[in-house]
């Protein structure tokens, strides 16, 4: 598993250009973002390079962040892969929270997936022909 960077963020305007500065002007890449939105505020999901230092340098300057251990499967890039992988989870009987995904260098994807049961599920993926990547292959 690996760590993600949440963040809850203020609907103002400049809110997400100023976490995206905070985070380069510390060196941190992020893989990937994504964001949800209420009418009060949004949540910004980072994979990033240093997730331990992007937490600590974006509660510094007053962002509300935490880590949250997520799975990051890789997937091959073509259709049907995704749904392979969730009819997997779905006959295990194990819930998938939230998804998203991103790509990467090599014809496929990184699908990360915020999934209970940590255990059983990791053997499910792995079963199923898809391979967890572990946090050595992201992080700086």
């Amino acid at each position: 598993m690996i760590d993600q960077i949440t963040v809850f963020l203020e609907n103002d305007k400049g809110r997400l250009a100023a976490l995206c500065r905070t985070l380069g002007d510390a060196q941190i890449n992020m893989h990937t973002l994504t964001l949800a939105d209420t009418a009060q505020y949004g949540v910004a999901r980072i994979i990033a390079d240093s997730p331990t230092k992007a937490y600590e340098v974006l509660n510094n300057k007053g962002f509300r962040a935490s880590l949250t251990k997520v799975f990051a499967i890789e997937i091959p890039d073509h259709a049907g892969s995704l749904a392979n992988l969730m009819e997997a989870l779905d006959k295990a009987d194990i819930n998938v929270e939230y998804a998203y995904c991103f790509a990467s260098n090599n014809d496929a994807a990184i699908e990360v997936l915020r999934i209970d049961n940590h255990d059983e599920a990791e053997q499910v993926i792995a079963a199923a022909g898809f391979r967890v990547v572990k946090p050595k292959e992201l992080y700086a």
